[in-house]
């Protein structure tokens, strides 16, 4: 399988991050692109922020996924799933790896 140029990969593993994430995701939006978003490490803290409904709006279903390990590591309980996320957005690091293979372009936040 070769990586798509119009899919962009996201990784983002600091909350401090937020506000370049939505807009580097509208931007890419705009221009027609499709987004992939991977949070892991204390970017999981980002599903409890105000802007995380946008970027749940920004993105399809399953192309904004959260490391459910961080998410356990970071306090939270994977049982309950953050608003605006279906249980299957709630992944491992395998995700990641797809991100990679699938994304023409890719950057880390």
């Amino acid at each position: 399988m070769s990586a798509d140029p119009n899919k962009l990969g996201i990784f983002v593993t600091s909350p401090e991050h937020t506000g370049h994430l939505l807009g580097i995701v509208r931007a890419a939006v705009r221009a027609g692109m499709s987004v992939k978003v991977f949070l892991s490490f204390k970017a999981v803290h980002i599903t409890k922020s105000g802007e995380f409904a946008e970027l749940s709006r920004l993105c399809a279903v399953e192309d904004l996924v959260i490391c459910v390990a961080s998410y356990t590591c970071e306090g939270y309980n994977a049982e309950v799933v953050p608003p605006g996320l279906t249980g299957k957005q709630m992944a491992t690091q395998t995700y990641h790896g797809l991100i990679l293979e699938e994304c023409g372009k890719y950057l880390t936040l």
